[in-house]
């Protein structure tokens, strides 16, 4: 499964990646909004979004995107190692299916 991860602390951006690497999943991580950020979302199986540490812009990108594409999205309010660690095994067992 492929996944966004938005929002979140810019130290902690490669312990993201290295967490869903050991739930066999490929990850993108953007702490900051970089230029022409839409289009670098992609199409991913989910997003991620970390709420306490993602800008109002960074948001409404992700929704425009998300609808766009038909992506589930998926709000955390925590940016903590363990919040995501808690998504991942929650989406374990749940399909992602594209409208």
């Amino acid at each position: 499964m492929s996944i966004v991860i938005v929002g979140g602390n810019d130290r902690m951006a490669t312990r993201y990646q290295d967490i869903c690497k050991s739930f066999n999943h490929k990850s993108k991580v953007f702490t900051q909004m970089p230029a022409d950020f839409e289009n670098k979302l992609g199409t991913p199986d989910l997003m991620v979004v970390f709420t306490g540490t993602c800008s109002h812009k960074m948001l409404g990108a992700v929704k425009k995107s998300s609808e766009k594409n038909g992506v589930p999205v998926d709000h955390v309010h925590s940016s903590s190692v363990s919040a995501l660690k808690q998504l991942l095994t929650d989406i374990k067992g749940r399909k992602y299916v594209r409208s």
